[in-house]
């Protein structure tokens, strides 16, 4: 798991360096939605990179780093509910890999996302540089803090030895996430909202999650009731994967137009959408007796991993 960690945090600094050395040198009239369109994709493609990197270590880093997390995992809301950050550009207020995302992708946000942010105190509408001064701070400001958080994260990460909580219970704490990261979109509020990566986000926390359970199974086997447990684990990973399967692309399915989490109708559960949110709400339901965080929940109990606080 230290390995595994360790490996991905290597990618993500790879990608935002490679993110913040493709951003367009500084010039008059900032970026061009024209004469910038190759060095803009493939700052995204960079993106994209360290947003996968990210996803796959989120559950240990969130609670080994949560300062951290923060700086360079914070949604735009979140970092506006406390007060209004009227430069976007900069390394200060409002930052991160979701700082440089709604730039990139500030020609082309959903609408939903528009409407939702609008909504909120102190916002200011997402853009691409228009000035040297903007295109400047961006590349020397704003994505040199993300490069530097991520490597002051591998600074600190390296030698910690990796407690288990760290990493089995921070992995079930990203699998009951699933079905609220996907919940989010109803309302404009999902996590990739700009580059709708959403869903890709979502699998790369669940190839994680394997990864993970597989550093753990040989223990849980060599236990009595680890092999039925075993059993039930691989079965909800499966679930989940095999769904994912069905969905094509990065972003979250069309939500339908009156959805309701609370009491979804059956119309809207047979969207693809709707699909999608009944298989991840009966995976994450710790309470639903052979559900994957069930079966992980009970798994960390038999082990003697203590829950976080």
């Amino acid at each position: 798991m230290k390995s595994y960690i360790q490996s991905n945090l290597d990618s993500l600094q790879e990608a935002v360096v490679a993110l913040q050395k493709d951003a367009p040198a500084p010039d008059a009239d900032g970026w061009s939605a024209t004469q910038d369109a190759a060095a803009v994709q493939k700052m995204k493609t960079d993106w994209k990179k360290a947003r996968t990197a990210y996803e796959h270590v989120e559950g240990a880093i969130a609670v080994l780093f949560p300062e951290l997390d923060i700086s360079t995992d914070q949604r735009y809301d979140g970092f506006i509910a406390t007060g209004p950050d009227d430069d976007l550009f900069d390394d200060q207020g409002v930052t991160g890999i979701h700082a440089a995302e709604r730039i990139l992708w500030s020609d082309s946000i959903p609408q939903r996302v528009v409407d939702f942010e609008k909504g909120l105190p102190y916002y200011v509408a997402a853009a691409f540089p228009a000035n040297e001064n903007q295109a400047r701070e961006f590349k020397e400001k704003l994505l040199v803090r993300l490069a530097n958080d991520v490597q002051e994260m591998r600074n600190q990460f390296g030698p910690l030895a990796l407690d288990n909580s760290s990493a089995f219970r921070g992995v079930i704490g990203s699998m009951k996430e699933q079905v609220e990261k996907a919940n989010k979109a109803a309302s404009g509020e999902e996590e990739s909202r700009y580059a709708q990566f959403t869903l890709a986000d979502m699998r790369a926390n669940v190839d994680a999650g394997v990864y993970t359970y597989e550093a753990f199974k040989p223990w849980l086997l060599s236990l009595d009731g680890g092999k039925a447990l075993d059993t039930k684990i691989a079965a909800g990973f499966k679930r989940v994967q095999d769904h994912y399967a069905t969905l094509q692309g990065d972003a979250l399915p069309e939500v339908p137009a009156h959805w309701s989490s609370q009491e979804p109708s059956a119309e809207d559960l047979a969207t693809p959408f709707g699909q999608l949110y009944q298989v991840l709400s009966d995976e994450s339901e710790p309470e639903h007796e052979g559900s994957l965080v069930s079966s992980m929940e009970a798994s960390a109990d038999l082990l003697g991993i203590p829950r976080l606080p």
